[in-house]
């Protein structure tokens, strides 16, 4: 089978192989809190980890859609691997379009040659979650930065090669003025704290993590100061792009695995013609066609607004991004809801049956409360006043 239609066919080979293995193992990796360590290795092997970093840096050079093909394709088999793919995404992003060009070329070509997984520091224990301020301060020395900082959790980071840290910019006069930092492992003492025993996303091993250390000055991505500008220009998109195909992925597999059964002798013998199952099956798919379309124009008028010079910051594009992840987050967990009630207790609910649905359901629990809706909420309220005419993007 192959990893998706629509993947890059010089990518296909690539994505089949890492999609495979993620299915061989995310029962296991599920089971135990696990993190898909075989997993990543065949991504830095495939150069799947360089997919965002230009070639002219030994990447593959691949664009938004690309990523969006291959989050959706290993959300098919493990939403926990297609996460931790497209949030490692997100990063590589903000290193091609913000870092400076001594950093850029120092960590670019590792990230191309699988040997730089990153993992993104922007969870800090008393803020409550919100991405635009910092508490902990980072120090400025004599051409060096130093770290000393807790995030209560870090997906992959017990296994990541590098970190992009939030941190209050030195000499910062409001919460609001702060910095992104890199920092490779070897630069740090890494300390893990507490356990990792969630309801789902479980092979994501998102643990606390202590991190002290010193780096070089010119390892700040951007301006001192100016993180809010990465946001809303880079890692938001990115993020509720990529959250938004891994989710997709994952209700894509399990209604694929529902039909496929189906279709079997034995799933015909119980009868195919059931108004309820029909129907369920249909609001099902249709769950996943409108997030896909929103997805995609999203996609596309980020490109626009890209190639236009326009300012991402206006209230139609961000309630645009907001929208695909509140709306993603909402109907794709709704959609394997629909094929429990259109299949029953003994394939929809039981953790051995071959639908996979139990895992899918506990998984995509987490799409709501990654970067809560209830914020985002609250957020989209106050763009909405902004935009009276409501304009859309």
């Amino acid at each position: 089978m192959s990893a998706r239609q629509d993947v890059r066919p010089d990518l296909a080979d690539a994505v089949a192989e890492v999609r495979a293995l993620a299915e061989k193992n995310a029962r296991t990796t599920d089971e135990a809190a696990e993190f898909p360590a075989d997993v990543l290795d065949a991504l830095r092997g495939t150069g799947l980890l360089g997919l965002l970093v230009p070639t002219g840096h030994g990447g593959l050079g691949g664009s938004v859609d690309d990523m969006l093909d291959v989050s959706i394709a290993l959300g098919r088999a493990d939403m926990s691997v297609a996460m931790i793919y497209s949030m490692h995404c997100q990063q590589v992003a903000g290193v091609v379009r913000h870092a400076g060009e001594r950093l850029a070329g120092e960590l670019l070509p590792e990230i191309a040659a699988g040997r730089m997984y990153l993992a993104s520091v922007t969870t800090e224990a008393g803020k409550g979650g919100h991405l635009l301020t910092s508490e902990a301060e980072l120090a400025a020395g004599d051409g060096h930065l130093d770290i000393d900082r807790f995030a209560p959790i870090v997906t992959g980071g017990s296994h990541a090669d590098g970190f992009l840290i939030t941190m209050l910019s030195p000499e910062a006069r409001s919460p609001g003025e702060v910095s992104l930092v890199y920092a490779h492992r070897d630069q740090l003492t890494v300390t893990p704290s507490g356990e990792w025993n969630p309801l789902g996303m479980r092979a994501s091993h998102s643990t606390a993590l202590q991190l002290t250390g010193r780096v070089p000055g010119h390892q700040v991505v951007g301006e001192h100061g100016q993180f809010r500008k990465i946001v809303l220009e880079t890692f938001s998109p990115m993020a509720h792009l990529g959250w938004s195909a891994s989710w997709l992925g994952t209700a894509a597999g399990a209604l694929s695995r529902v039909l496929r059964m189906l279709r079997t002798p034995a799933g015909r013998r119980n009868g195919l013609d059931s108004e309820l199952l029909l129907s369920r099956l249909s609001r099902s798919r249709q769950r996943l066609e409108s997030v896909h379309a929103l997805m995609r124009h999203t996609a596309d008028v980020l490109a626009q607004v890209r190639a236009d010079g326009d300012d991402v910051s206006r209230p139609r594009y961000q309630l645009l991004i907001n929208s695909l992840k509140i709306t993603a987050s909402e109907e794709c967990h709704r959609a394997v809801e629909d094929l429990i009630d259109a299949v029953g207790l003994r394939h929809g609910y039981l953790k051995d049956s071959p639908t996979g649905l139990e895992r899918a359901l506990r998984d995509l629990r987490s799409a709501a409360l990654n970067y809560g809706n209830d914020r985002l909420h609250l957020a989209d309220g106050r763009l909405a006043l902004l935009d009276p005419e409501v304009r859309f993007a």
